[in-house]
């Protein structure tokens, strides 16, 4: 990502209102994240919980619309990439970790309650995928979190973990999978 130079930084400065308004339309209609992050810091209705909802909504999508029988595996892999990837894109555009987190368990719920039946095939791309979000939530709840929010996240993440430990395929995995959410004391 370019950083603007102190010459660019001047040049804006000296547009003139309108010329402002005018970049900063252009510009949000090129970029569709651009136009979410000016939305959500603009628009009074655009709010933490509205994003969350469109954003859990599309990730419901991905895995409940996208994902079709003939090749399973490999279309809850996409799902799954693409659940991780709204859930990165919501966090750059609201500047909220907890957010993130949210939606990368809402992912993991689905999962959970609809395709574990998945992890047992022979195609270990879902399986490693769905861990390796495990993981990454383990890393960013004590690091992200206030302490207080730590408890309500564990039991949950405990769960899917112990899940996870329960299939022959965690043995195989190239990366430590934790058993628990260990949260420093």
């Amino acid at each position: 990502m370019p950083v603007p130079s102190a010459d660019f930084k001047k040049a804006v400065a000296r547009l003139s209102d309108k010329e402002k308004e005018a970049l900063i339309v252009r510009a949000a209609r090129r970029d569709a994240e651009l136009y979410d992050t000016f939305s959500f810091e603009l628009l009074p209705d655009v709010t933490l919980e509205s994003v969350y909802e469109a954003s859990a909504d599309r990730i419901h999508e991905l895995f409940n619309v996208a994902v079709t029988g003939r090749l399973l595996n490999r279309s809850l892999v996409k799902a799954l990439r693409g659940a991780t990837q709204e859930a990165a894109r919501a966090r750059r555009v609201t500047k909220s970790k907890q957010l993130e987190i949210d939606l990368s368990m809402y992912a993991l719920r689905l999962i959970f309650e609809n395709y574990t039946g998945q992890f047992d095939s022979v195609y270990q791309g879902f399986f490693v995928g769905t861990a390796r979000l495990a993981v990454r939530l383990t890393n960013l709840i004590p690091k992200h979190l206030h302490e207080d929010l730590w408890l309500e996240y564990k039991p949950e993440l405990d769960d899917f973990l112990t899940q996870l430990h329960g299939r022959k395929k965690s043995r195989e995995l190239k990366f430590e999978l934790p058993r628990a959410l260990v949260l420093p004391d």
